[in-house]
């Protein structure tokens, strides 16, 4: 007889399969740390959005810059609660792990706004801002709904396809208002 607690990781054969093995398995899986690790950073970042965009909607001057950022404010809470959602489908505690990247992107949006004089110079620069954390979000999100797609967790696949493309959305919708005329009325202000 077979000792149960053997920790080698060849996969189990025929009926010794099961779905708590599989999940088990999955759990030790090298990509599941990677996704796991993930998850933490990105659910810090969209935590620590929720104290950057008020204080970009503070500094904007731009009707359509403000509603496009608070429309985002609220999106970033139900992305939290998605990730939320995530982490309980994975038996995985909602815990943030500082997200080096993201805190670089608003302290560098931070300094864009005080650096900058009120009007369209210093929203154009918030949209900039905004924009490299879009991107940045796009990125991480895509990276880990792939790799949910790859160890089939599909529940958990949909739920970050969903936050993928709000981000996108989020992002053409800064490009439309940065186009509309912030960017043209900053180029025709004078240092």
């Amino acid at each position: 007889m077979q000792n149960q607690k053997n920790t080698s990781q060849k996969p189990q054969s025929g009926s010794e399969k099961s779905s708590s093995g599989k999940k088990a398995s999955m759990k030790s899986s090298q990509l599941m740390q990677l996704f796991e690790d993930g998850l933490k950073d990105i659910y810090w970042a969209e935590n620590a959005l929720l104290k950057a965009i008020p204080k970009m909607i503070k500094n904007a001057t731009s009707e359509d810059l403000n509603q496009a950022l608070a429309s985002h404010l609220d999106e970033t809470k139900e992305q939290i609660a998605r990730l939320e959602q995530v982490f309980g489908l994975i038996n995985v505690k909602a815990e943030g792990k500082k997200c080096d990247a993201m805190d670089g992107l608003i302290k560098e949006g931070i300094e864009i706004m005080e650096s900058s004089e009120e009007g369209s110079m210093r929203d154009a620069g918030i949209i900039s801002a905004a924009q490299k954390i879009e991107h940045y979000e796009i990125a991480t999100y895509g990276t880990l709904r792939q790799f949910a797609e790859t160890m089939n967790l599909t529940e958990v696949e949909k739920l970050l396809a969903t936050t993928l493309q709000e981000e996108k959305e989020a992002d053409l919708k800064l490009s439309e208002v940065a186009m509309d005329a912030i960017n043209v009325d900053a180029a025709e202000e004078t240092a």
